[in-house]
């Protein structure tokens, strides 16, 4: 299959980079290498292009798709949430602008071998990284009620996830779950029948919690902000794209505590901690998706970009 991501707010990110031809950028999410090609269209030969992806097909793939480009092109298999050791591997000190499109990529919803999707019976996976061992099916099999519950609660912000729960434990009483469609039929047992009449498919929110689950994606958003900030040059830009409320969240209190870094205690008159803040908003509410982009990739229509930059010393 091939690995296909149609970018979503394309034209906001590359604008917003605001990309110097001779600088050093970072697609930490490569996936199908979209975002990175564009980016990589606006650098010279002396600019350096950096992808960084935890799926080997989206690094084969995206590697196909940006042999035309004349900059410097490094593309790494490792976790976007580990720039700081990639950057170090390869003797770079800072980076210029760097780009995160947080989630799951189109190819991985489309490919059912990954068993990232509800609407096709594949095994239980969703890694992105397959060289680890954790996957999918080691959370619906062996976590407790009451750890599924929390999961898919908190991740999913599912309102059935007790039920869903339940369901599960007493579904694997008869045997291992193996598979996303014996899962689905689950889920859809679980919810009443006057609750999946309306709304997204019922299976939707328990996907996401697992997905989230297996590959710690909240986890590693709250602490990536934080290294790409360090790590930025000079009025270097960082762009992050989210898909959903506990994404968006994040980033945004990350932004937030790195805008205002201070620890005093608020009722002191002045700040004697002496923090100050190295970086200035650029973004105040989330840039979305226009409606062109909606009617042609509707699943960008939860996509939010938030922009921060480093401040010039």
């Amino acid at each position: 299959m091939d690995f296909k991501h149609v970018p979503v707010l394309y034209n906001e990110c590359l604008e917003n980079l605001k990309i110097k031809p001779d600088g050093i950028y970072v697609d930490g999410t490569l996936g199908g290498g979209g975002h990175s090609h564009g980016i990589g269209e606006r650098l010279s030969p002396k600019g350096t292009l950096i992808g960084i992806d935890r799926d080997q097909d989206a690094i084969k793939a995206a590697g196909e798709r940006l042999k035309d480009l004349d900059c410097n092109v490094i593309l790494v298999q490792s976790n976007y949430a580990d720039i700081k050791e990639v950057l170090e591997d390869l003797d770079i000190e800072g980076i210029d602008g760097a780009l995160l499109d947080i989630g799951v990529s189109s190819y991985q919803l489309d490919n059912s071998e990954r068993g990232f999707s509800y609407m096709q019976d594949a095994p239980l996976d969703m890694r992105m990284n397959r060289n680890e061992s954790f996957s999918a099916y080691d959370v619906i099999n062996d976590y407790s009620e009451n750890r599924l519950y929390e999961i898919i609660s908190k991740y999913g912000e599912e309102r059935w996830a007790k039920r869903i729960a339940q369901f599960i434990v007493d579904a694997r009483a008869d045997g291992p779950i193996e598979t996303t469609g014996q899962l689905v039929d689950i889920i859809k047992a679980a919810i009443p029948a006057s609750a999946r009449r309306d709304g997204p498919h019922p299976a939707k929110r328990t996907f996401q919690a697992i997905r989230i689950e297996v590959n710690s994606e909240l986890d590693q958003l709250e602490s990536a902000v934080d290294k790409y900030c360090d790590v930025l040059n000079p009025r270097g830009r960082l762009c992050i794209i989210t898909f959903h409320s506990l994404e968006d969240r994040i980033v945004k209190e990350a932004f937030r505590d790195r805008l205002n870094p201070c620890t005093c205690p608020p009722e002191l008159p002045v700040c004697v901690c002496g923090k100050k803040s190295d970086v200035k908003k650029v973004t105040g509410k989330p840039i979305v998706s226009c409606e062109q982009e909606l009617e042609e990739n509707p699943r960008a229509r939860s996509a939010k970009l938030r922009v921060i930059e480093k401040k010039k010393y």
